[in-house]
């Protein structure tokens, strides 16, 4: 396989796909259908293969490919994967075929549907390869076309509302990111992130903003903070950080089932990527100002505790697992800005704790990717068979639904954290980090713990214990095709719950390399 560009094979796989649905004739549902798991499977087994040959002891990119571009401006097709990308392109890989089974039913424009999935996921295949910021954003903001039009067109009642306001919020968030990188452009001539992440961590890039731009009724310090807004502003919005989230609870609410999983699941952690790819290295040195290092440890408590209440006060089950999506990414963000902290002696045991927390973060991504997708993919079984979503409609459905509620109530348990499970050695890991580094931060961030188990558990209580009103008694469970459907994610929740080494052993040196890169 030596010579085969896999890294722009598998990009293009799911694009060839799009196009060739595309132009499929409109009643051909089923061939569409096909199709698009086809090219889902051909992608998986790239990425598989990648998988396979990836040296996990190596925290340096693999699977290079650099060419010349646009010379002028000095931007390269620069692609690679390192554990961090390698581990969302195989989130990415995973949750599209399951979006998309989930999706079977839609039959308005199927080939255009599934077009759009295909499109989304060659963005998001080619936002987590690239290492050049032109190439980069080049996917990065293709993946917000795919998204808008998946939720105007196949949303619920409120989706024109709920998918402009998607994209204004994104939209804003990519200017302000775009000025940052163009003035980071202006200064160094550069875009590549390997080059850039070495003039920042030196302190070279903000002397250069002081020096290059000439603004000079500006401090060196207020001019590098504001640059270092601009880029921190366009990733808050994507994750999203409180307080710049206000755009994804409705979006998730209205899209429809498949693309709420793939939204929650995969395009939600290209801000955290944003935040471990491109803020933490380039502007290393303003994420250490006193000032900023606050700012931020408030928003992600703010982040994880006030979207745990607001969970609780929702009556809507889609929103509810919409608010602790922003939950569990706070956690995410929580162990990144934890992991930036001053530590006296950068010696081994911060070391040692700066990798546990930003080993949480990543395998925290991968976790909630799978246990969200499947959360809002119960959800919508459950609207498919009762028309309602409610938190008050139902009740006693255990009775009626008993496979429908051991499946549901497994995801429900790995994603509150509980030993044994997925969602419990993220946690840890990050707790583990951030209270050694910041703990004040942990000790305000475990109420969203708390929070999280009461609202979740009062899912439980209130839609599968109980009485079983007789309206519900023929309440179907799930059929053979839907368990064959979500054990494959069941299983991984328990795989990773009992052994996670089998994702931190590959992304172990790429965490090291990024804590290497926060040393003074």
């Amino acid at each position: 396989m030596n010579g085969i560009p896999l890294i722009t094979v598998l990009t293009l796989t799911p694009l060839v796909g799009a196009a060739l649905i595309a132009g499929l004739e409109k009643e051909q549902r089923t061939l569409a259908r096909w199709l698009g798991l086809g090219f889902n499977a051909v992608a998986l087994g790239l990425v598989g293969f990648l998988w396979w040959q990836f040296d996990s002891t190596s925290g340096q990119p693999q699977f290079v490919e650099r060419y010349r571009w646009i010379p002028s401006l000095n931007v390269d097709y620069f692609v690679a994967v390192d554990g961090l990308s390698l581990l969302m392109v195989l989130l990415a890989a995973l949750l599209m075929p399951f979006a998309l089974l989930a999706s079977w039913r839609i039959a308005d424009n199927t080939k255009a549907f599934v077009s759009l999935m295909l499109f989304l996921q060659a963005g998001l295949f080619g936002a987590f390869t690239a290492l050049n910021f032109v190439h980069w954003f080049v996917f990065w903001e293709l993946t917000l076309v795919p998204a808008y039009f998946l939720i105007k067109l196949w949303g619920g009642s409120r989706r024109s509302e709920a998918a402009t306001q998607f994209f204004i919020y994104t939209m804003v968030g990519s200017v302000t990111l775009l000025l940052s990188m163009l003035a980071v452009y202006l200064v160094t001539g550069l875009w590549d992130f390997q080059e850039l992440a070495e003039k920042g961590r030196s302190g070279e890039l903000a002397s250069l903003f002081n020096v290059k731009l000439g603004w000079y009724s500006f401090s060196a310090r207020t001019l590098s903070l504001l640059i270092f807004f601009g880029a921190f502003l366009g990733f808050a919005v994507k994750v999203p950080l409180v307080p710049f989230h206000t755009w994804l609870p409705a979006t998730y609410a209205e899209a429809p089932t498949g693309v709420s999983m793939v939204l929650t699941g995969v395009m939600s952690k290209m801000g955290v990527y944003g935040f471990l790819r491109v803020l933490m290295p380039i502007f290393p040195n303003e994420m250490r100002d006193p000032f900023v290092q606050n700012l931020l440890l408030w928003l992600a408590v703010a982040t994880i505790v006030a979207s745990a209440w607001a969970a609780m006060a929702q009556r809507d089950l889609k929103r509810i697992v919409a608010y602790s999506s922003i939950n569990h990414l706070g956690y995410c963000l929580l162990g990144i800005f934890a992991a930036t902290q001053v530590t006296a002696g950068d010696d081994a045991r911060w070391t040692t704790e700066k990798a546990a927390a930003l080993n949480g973060v990543i395998l925290q991504m991968f976790n909630h990717g799978i246990t969200a997708a499947a959360l809002f993919y119960f959800v919508g079984l459950m609207e498919q068979r009762a028309g309602r979503r409610g938190l008050e409609d139902f009740g006693g459905l255990r009775k009626a639904a008993p496979i429908f509620c051991g499946l549901m109530g497994i995801v429900m348990f790995a994603s509150l954290g509980l030993p044994g499970l997925s969602g419990f050695v993220g946690e840890f890991l990050i707790f583990k980090g951030t209270f050694a580094l910041t703990g004040w931060a942990a000790v305000l961030s475990v109420m969203g713990l708390l929070t999280t188990a009461v609202f979740l558990l009062t899912i439980l209580q209130r839609v599968w214990n109980g009485p079983l009103d007789s309206k519900w008694t023929g309440f179907p469970d799930l059929t053979r095709g839907e368990r064959c459907l979500v054990l494959p994610a069941v299983a991984l929740i328990f795989v990773l719950g009992i052994c996670p080494q089998l994702v931190l052993g590959v992304i172990n040196s790429t965490v090291l390399q990024l804590v290497e890169g926060l040393k003074l």
